[in-house]
């Protein structure tokens, strides 16, 4: 028995060894690339997804993205609470195996496992009560109503697959393993890409689906990726031992660690549903159209915005590890690194929004309407993406620091006390292009709460270590 626990004991340092080697000795940039550059891809095809189903939905009719865009925060929460709690997961589980805490890494991942399913089902519970009031209340035009309801309901009852893939394709981004979850993320997007035309539209034997048909096919993506990051994890991921009996028995103190991450980062991606839905209500005093172009400008600006958040997933484990291995060269390297491509990655964006956006509206079918609306609303808004990019890496540190509360701050004070009350204060000059300078605004704000906030991080939690320079 001794020598069967000592030869146990031996694989499992093996195996975080193997993972030190990576995320504490490779060269920062290139390591940022390694773990970023995958899921920066996978994410990447995601976003040209997002695209290509708002493309064939804009050619059922304007209402169709008008419901689609109605749709979005729903979506939007959903994916909230499921990345949030990924978040945290990830955050821990990296930060068990730097301290070299094998059997805490387990546990991590199973209980993160359990979690995925349990939001699965309070979103499914809710959806039962909340969906009619909710679409009642945006809007006021049947056809859209019904259209936004008909897809919602299928997203969320069948959406378990777009929970376990998340989760299992973090638990693959915490151990390093990147590159496997790109595959699981691009198999689930190109699903979605193929079935998009062939169930809106009817080809081949299968019917003409409308709006029905881009939710089936969305689910059907989302359960490719899930089948196939499992798998992965469970054939490749050495870091973790699936023992699927944990999923049953929930740890009550590591669902708290997790949830300290997690919670915040859940408020943090949760609010722009909220604020999403308050600027649809001041928009629609204008008209569907204006509902649309917002859609259509979050379908576009995750072209960008979805890469960084690749590059963030490729970041957070890095920072966590090696703050949890004490190592502060290291630590803010991969900060300013990260930092480097995300500006830059920001500041080719502004440009083509800058440039284009009239060509980037023409994708969606754009009316003359949609057109006059939506190239001031593109170019205006574009204006802020440098300084998100800034605010959303120094998020990300936060949350790698255990100190995701600050990510939340600055999400609230930017969404809720900024940018709503700024977005109806100018809708009263009766403008609509006045509208759109609430995200400069707001950005900036941002901007300056998450420097000062950054600060007293460096000072409290990255400067200390500096004692143990590496």
């Amino acid at each position: 028995m001794t020598k069967l626990y000592n030869t146990v004991a031996m694989s499992e340092n093996t195996k975080i060894q193997a993972s030190e080697n990576k995320m504490g000795t490779m060269p920062v940039f290139s390591l940022i690339l390694s773990m970023s550059l995958p899921m920066m891809f996978s994410m990447l095809v995601q976003a040209f997804y997002n695209i290509v189903d708002s493309y064939f939905v804009a050619r059922i009719s304007e209402n169709a993205i008008t419901a689609v865009s109605l749709a979005f925060p729903v979506q939007n929460l959903m994916i909230s609470f499921s990345v949030g709690t990924s978040v945290g997961v990830n955050a821990l589980l990296s930060l068990r195996l730097g301290q070299k805490r094998p059997e805490e890494v387990n546990k991590t991942a199973m209980n993160g496992l359990f979690l995925a399913f349990a939001t699965y089902m309070v979103f499914c519970v809710l959806g039962i009560f909340f969906l009619k009031p909710y679409f009642f209340g945006q809007i006021d035009i049947e056809e859209i109503r019904q259209m936004g309801l008909t897809y919602t309901k299928i997203v969320l009852f069948a959406g378990l697959g777009g929970y376990g893939a998340i989760m299992c394709e973090k638990l693959l981004q915490s151990t390093g393993k990147s590159m496997l979850s790109m595959w699981s993320q691009l198999a689930g997007a190109l699903t979605n890409i193929i079935m998009d035309p062939v169930l809106i539209f009817g080809i081949g034997p299968f019917p003409e689906m409308g709006i029905a048909g881009a939710a089936w096919a969305t689910v059907m993506g989302q359960f490719v990726a899930m089948i196939i990051a499992l798998t992965l994890n469970i054939k490749y991921n050495k870091d973790i031992h699936f023992q699927f009996k944990r999923f049953f028995r929930p740890d009550i103190y590591t669902i708290g660690q997790i949830y300290r991450v997690g919670v915040p980062s859940i408020i943090l991606s949760s609010i722009t549903s909220f604020t999403t839905a308050l600027i649809n209500m001041i928009l629609r005093s204008f008209s569907a159209t204006a509902i649309a172009v917002y859609g259509i400008y979050f379908k576009l600006n995750s072209v960008l915005f979805m890469p960084v958040f690749g590059l963030n997933s490729g970041i957070v484990p890095i920072i966590a590890y090696n703050y949890g291995a004490r190592n502060y060269k290291r630590l803010t390297s991969s900060i300013k690194t990260g930092l480097a491509i995300a500006v830059t990655i920001m500041a080719f964006g502004t440009a083509i929004f800058m440039i284009f956006p009239g060509q980037l509206l023409s994708i969606f079918e754009a009316s003359e309407e949609m057109l006059s609306i939506g190239i001031p609303a593109m170019r205006i808004i574009a204006s802020s993406f440098i300084g998100a990019a800034v605010a959303i890496v120094l998020g990300s540190v936060f949350q790698s620091l255990q100190s995701a509360m600050l990510s939340m701050i600055v999400s609230v004070c930017r969404q809720v006390i900024v940018l709503v009350p700024a977005a109806y204060l100018l809708s009263l000059t009766g403008n609509i292009n006045n509208i759109w300078f609430c995200f400069p605004i707001a950005e900036v704000m941002s901007i300056a709460l998450s420097l000062i906030f950054y600060s007293k991080v460096y000072k409290q939690k990255i400067l200390p270590l500096k004692s143990n320079l590496k």
